[in-house]
């Protein structure tokens, strides 16, 4: 049932990933075009009404934005890796030996972003706005998007963490929620 849902999430964060990516690399003349529709315009003048919660809402999306941002990042960083490692394990000139330390490490790199999807979202059940894992080989890096958190919450996001993955360093960060 795990392996169900963790093949759901990392599908799902894929399509934001890509989405995400489309959108930002789309010139500015057509992302007004994607976004207006015959029934937003009408709603426009309501919205006009409204600057002050639209102003709200930029805010809070641009720290939404990011985290997404840094996902992204991470996910460049693992695709580049992991097309080395790839272009190792179908190289015809590599030795076995080679080919095989580059497929344990391919399947480090997937067991890696695997984990850190399975842990935010486990931290985001225990109620917090957002969470980011970070995981190096030796170390955890969470940071936790809540309205406040305590020494206790921590606690626990550490201990969940080093459940999941073992007796690892982890350091909890904390983000404030706009």
């Amino acid at each position: 049932m795990v392996k169900k849902q963790t093949v759901w999430l990392l599908t799902m964060l894929s399509l934001v990933v890509v989405l995400s990516v489309y959108y930002v690399t789309t010139p500015d003349s057509q992302k007004s075009n994607m976004v207006t529709s015959p029934v937003e315009q009408s709603t426009k003048d309501k919205d006009a009404a409204s600057e002050d919660t639209s102003k709200d809402t930029s805010v809070k999306s641009s720290g939404d934005e990011q985290f997404t941002e840094l996902r992204l990042q991470m996910e460049d960083q693992r695709s580049e890796a992991k097309a080395d490692l790839q272009s190792i394990i179908t190289s015809a000139t590599a030795s076995a030996q080679e080919k095989s330390k580059a497929y344990e490490d391919f399947q480090a790199i997937n067991t890696l972003a695997e984990k850190e999807a399975l842990l935010e979202t486990l931290v985001k059940g225990q109620g917090f706005d957002d969470a980011l894992v970070r995981a190096d080989g030796e170390s955890i890096r969470i940071t936790v998007k809540a309205n406040k958190l305590s020494k206790q919450d921590a606690n626990k996001i550490i201990q969940l963490a080093r459940s999941e993955v073992g007796q690892k360093q982890v350091a909890v960060k904390f983000e404030p929620s706009k």
